[in-house]
């Protein structure tokens, strides 16, 4: 499997906007596999996750995401179950749930319901350990073409999520023991 000819392949015209999905994709897909290999569990699929972590964002080509060049119909909240839906027409359907449950620290079906998101009202939160390293190296990172590059702290990923509830930083927190101690 080859994830940038993929990306390639559903961005389409919008060369801009996957040049910035694939380098966002690649520093997550470095911090997930560091994670990982910190971790040391021969259990972990590092292949997987490499993959993984190079397509969570496929979904972000048919979204209107001016910032980055995206062209697309849906609003950028739909990425995750647009990019489901991508990589399972693609036969990839591991992956495939990489994307629905990597917003933030994962959506609850009351988090979708309580904010009135476009979502259908269902739990789309990381389960596996590989699902959980890729959402939690996502955190880190932004597709904001001026910061691209930027490792966000601790605090300002706390500070992120924080606007989203209390009980979204906890979990990072939880993540945090596990993934850096």
């Amino acid at each position: 499997m080859n994830a940038e000819a993929l990306l390639a392949k559903h961005f389409g015209a919008d060369a801009n906007a996957c040049r910035i999905v694939l380098e966002h994709s690649r520093l997550v897909a470095d911090k997930a596999l560091r994670v990982a290999r910190f971790l040391g569990d021969p259990a972990l699929d590092l292949g997987f996750i490499e993959e993984a972590a190079l397509l969570h964002d496929i979904g972000v080509c048919r979204t209107r995401s001016a910032g980055i060049g995206c062209s697309g119909d849906a609003p950028y909240i739909l990425h995750g179950i647009i990019g489901r839906e991508i990589l399972e027409t693609e036969s990839l359907p591991r992956h495939a749930l990489v994307c629905e449950r990597h917003i933030g620290v994962g959506l609850t079906a009351d988090d979708i319901l309580r904010q009135n998101l476009p979502l259908p009202p269902r739990d789309m939160v990381p389960i596996s350990r590989e699902e959980t390293i890729i959402c939690f190296a996502d955190l880190f990172f932004s597709k904001k073409p001026d910061t691209l590059r930027h490792e966000k702290s601790c605090d300002e990923v706390r500070r992120n999520l924080g606007t989203f509830g209390e009980h979204k930083v906890t979990i990072f927190e939880e993540w945090l023991t596990i993934f850096t101690t």
